[in-house]
């Protein structure tokens, strides 16, 4: 048997020790009866990265996202978590979901710090009881999106960008290593907004891999460092700069261009 150089050998040992990427997504297509919500859907993030997930209403983004949480089941494809499947990425607590506002019932009787504690019933046994380390990573996240003072406040009492904050809050106590944000900056002021990119940079520079969908063109090159333009398929992945070129844009959006310009 001939012996491999030593530099195709290390490669090739490389190559089998890599650990696997945060987030993959390959071949996922999702059918609402004969509606096609997701169609051959691939894209790969790595740790450590922002992903703004843009597209119009109806594009499948919110379906992507329940697909990766595993909250709906893909009719053909793979959802790869850090290698894993999402039943296996939820039970031990590597992903964390944001949902949009109209998904949450904001009459139901829990404080900001209840949402928050939610985050470690992965860490906790069948009876819940929070623990020190429990109510210490809660603290601490209810710190991170200064919220420490409304600590017991009935969620729904909260402003839109509180309300945003506060689950920002459970995957940080959670410390998933993926956040799935849906709309974040959906009805939040402007100090909101900022408060959120900051906090997600900071995330991310520990290394968490982050995927959220916006409306918000204009913010997407000043915190993600990749962006995925999806109409039920991945048109473009790429960095925001080329995602958001005009040519681009009126490909999704059904815009015409104008001097170089989108113009609907």
């Amino acid at each position: 048997m001939t012996a491999l150089p030593p530099a195709t050998e290390d490669r090739l040992i490389l190559e089998h020790t890599a650990p696997p990427p945060a987030l993959s997504i390959s071949g996922v297509s999702v059918y609402y009866g004969e509606v096609h919500a997701l169609e051959d859907v691939n894209f790969t993030i790595g740790p450590g990265r922002i992903c703004g997930l843009i597209g119009m209403n109806g594009s499948g983004k919110s379906t992507l996202f329940k697909t990766i949480m595993g909250l709906v089941k893909p009719d053909s494809g793979r959802v790869s978590i850090s290698g894993g499947t999402p039943a296996q990425a939820r039970r031990k607590g590597l992903v964390s979901y944001v949902p949009q506002s109209e998904d949450v019932d904001w009459s139901f009787p829990v404080s900001v710090r209840d949402v928050a504690m939610t985050g470690r019933y992965g860490h906790q046994n069948f009876i819940r009881r929070a623990s020190k380390a429990d109510k210490a990573a809660v603290a601490h996240a209810l710190e991170m999106v200064e919220l420490t003072d409304l600590a017991d406040r009935q969620i729904g009492r909260l402003s839109g960008g509180q309300r945003k904050r506060a689950f920002v809050a459970r995957g940080i106590a959670q410390d998933a290593d993926i956040l799935l944000l849906d709309e974040p900056f959906a009805g939040v002021d402007k100090k909101s907004e900022a408060t959120i990119i900051t906090l997600l940079t900071k995330l991310a520079a520990e290394g968490k891999t982050i995927l959220v969908s916006t409306h918000d063109l204009g913010s997407l090159g000043t915190f993600c460092d990749e962006a995925i333009l999806l109409m039920k398929t991945v048109l473009v992945h790429d960095s925001p700069d080329a995602v958001l070129r005009p040519r681009v844009l009126a490909r999704a959006f059904g815009m015409d261009i104008v001097d170089g310009k989108v113009t609907p």
